[in-house]
């Protein structure tokens, strides 16, 4: 019995350097190859939406989903066997993730149309920023970061004005244009406020009236620069981050618990103690 349970602990720790191990050479080939499986699953269900494509090769396409859906299954089975705490990780983002993307094939037998809805394995090309976790990227990605959440504040308060903004650009342009402009209620006008100032301009409500058209004018040519502001924001604080002194990078998934956040050089995990 201990014989058995010492080849199981083994077995699990080759699998969980394989499938965790993202700072490994065979952890970041599986995880690429994962990746690459991903996107095949994804363009299919694509190609699926396409009437010629799909009634010449549907066959095909059904059968590849399934060796998809079984690949995935196995992988998900692999990663709970491959940690002492499996809760964690059924629990955590990326594992209630893999559970969806393993579903929708095995709800087709019971519910029609169903399989299309692997199409939210897309999401779990989220892993790409763990395979990214090198020190060089996961310095990036944190300064990034500490920009986002230091603008975040002054971003909030652009929003606000912009909104306000739109509103009372959006009840001027209803009072000059009226009903006769396509401009048939405020919500409306709003909406018109908003796509023009976003210089998206999908051109199916526009004003008729000079005034109205003056005004126009007045709100491309603020588009153009409040573009800038949130972007302006966002770079500055970035460049704050930059000049600050970097942190430690951190990588180093524990092969017990699955722990992550470890210091590059830590021997030992933090959270149970098992040598990395």
């Amino acid at each position: 019995m201990q014989r058995i349970k010492s080849k199981f602990n083994t077995f699990r720790q080759k699998i969980n350097i394989v499938i965790y191990g993202t700072n490994t050479a065979s952890g970041r080939l599986f995880d690429l190859i994962l990746l690459g499986v991903i996107l095949i699953s994804v363009i299919i269900v694509m190609l699926e939406t396409v009437k010629g494509f799909d009634t010449k090769y549907h066959q095909e396409l059904i059968i590849l989903e399934w060796i998809i859906t079984i690949f995935f299954t196995l992988e998900y089975i692999l990663r709970i066997l491959s940690i002492k705490k499996p809760l964690k990780y059924v629990l955590s983002f990326y594992g209630i993730i893999d559970l969806i993307a393993t579903l929708p094939m095995y709800l087709s037998l019971f519910y029609f149309g169903a399989s299309v809805l692997t199409v939210v394995r897309a999401l779990r090309l989220l892993r790409l920023f763990k395979i990214l976790k090198h020190p060089k990227f996961s310095s990036q990605s944190t300064h990034l970061k500490e920009a986002l959440v230091a603008s975040k504040g002054k971003i909030l308060i652009f929003i606000y004005f912009m909104l306000i903004s739109s509103i009372i650009i959006g009840s001027i342009m209803y009072v000059v244009e009226g009903k006769e402009g396509g401009f048939t209620s405020i919500p409306i006008s709003i909406y018109w406020t908003i796509v023009t100032l976003t210089t998206v301009g999908y051109g199916d409500i526009s004003p008729i009236t000079p005034l109205g058209q003056a005004i126009a004018s007045v709100v491309m040519i603020m588009g153009y620069g409040i573009i800038a502001v949130p972007t302006g924001i966002v770079s500055a604080e970035f460049a704050n981050s930059n000049r600050k002194k970097p942190k430690a990078d951190r990588i180093n998934p524990c092969a017990a618990c699955g722990t992550e956040g470890h210091e590059y050089n830590a021997k030992y995990c933090y959270h149970c103690g098992t040598e990395l």
